[in-house]
């Protein structure tokens, strides 16, 4: 089938290469222009650029251009930016959602869901439309959450069901798809995640505290300087952790650090 794909980070890569592979004919990727990367002013790519330009694919940063593809549909994977009404009404789309539509809608779906804890998350092959994750479904896969599952776990096995859920539902060609079934329930929405979000409130629950050093970037502050907790276990309702990194320094085991740092008895993270 001739596709167009639309998608940005690291997560849209592999079905980008899965599709390549399974031999539709991806006439263009779209993907968000270049950006500054680390120090110096450099540009480069997005991860999708560059795993397009790998596979010998056309690229461009202007969604209007799938229009004169000649597709006969476009594929959408974390794209992170607006398909215009014009374009949806020239091209049938579907996008790769990663939650169990209606719940979690938009920006951040998998670090709410860990955030909310959800016991169980999935993907939703759904047709795009319009309105904010609104379309339709296609098809879905659940998939579990642990008590130990990072938003790193969670997500590398989002990708991986969704992609084969991709590839097995485009298979049989446009009209294999079917018909989209509505969304069911209320709708939950995924807020893009703030930095201030990240900050560890010591007062909250052991648990919730534990979902949110499992998302990645949680930090504290002790004797006024950031320090960043990578990684803590939850033994009977205390958090402790394990894994740490002061302001402008390296990974650390918490031990070494502590060893180092030399709190006092009555000294703890603000």
């Amino acid at each position: 089938m001739r596709l167009v794909y639309l998608g940005t980070p690291e997560t849209a890569v592999p079905p980008l290469e899965a599709l390549v592979d399974a031999g539709h004919d991806v006439a263009l990727v779209v993907t968000n222009p270049d950006r500054r990367r680390g120090r110096g002013g450099r540009t480069s790519p997005s991860p999708v650029k560059a795993a397009a330009e790998r596979l010998g694919l056309r690229v461009s940063h202007a969604v209007d251009d799938v229009i004169e593809a000649g597709a006969e549909l476009g594929v959408v994977v974390a794209y992170g930016s607006l398909i215009r009404p014009h374009v949806l009404a020239e091209l049938d789309f579907v996008n790769l959602h990663f939650s169990l539509l209606p719940r979690w809608r938009g920006a951040a779906p998998v670090e709410r869901a860990l955030l909310e804890g959800d016991d169980v998350t999935g993907v939703c092959l759904m047709a795009l439309e319009e309105g904010l994750d609104t379309g339709g479904v296609y098809r879905r896969v659940e998939v579990p959450i642990g008590p130990d599952t990072t938003a790193d776990d969670l997500r590398a096995e989002l990708v991986r069901v969704g992609t084969a859920m991709l590839v097995d539902a485009l298979a049989g060609g446009r009209d294999a798809l079917g018909a989209p079934e509505p969304q069911r329930g209320e709708p939950t929405y995924a807020r893009k995640i703030e930095p201030e979000e990240l900050r560890i409130d010591w007062s909250a629950p052991a648990a919730a505290i534990d979902r949110l050093i499992r998302l990645g970037g949680a930090w504290t502050t002790f004797r006024g300087k950031r320090l960043k907790i990578h990684a803590a276990d939850l033994v009977d309702g205390e958090i402790v952790p394990t894994i740490v990194q002061p302001e402008g320094k390296g990974r650390m085991a918490y031990d070494a650090w502590r060893n180092g740092a030399q709190p006092g008895a009555d000294e703890w993270f603000a």
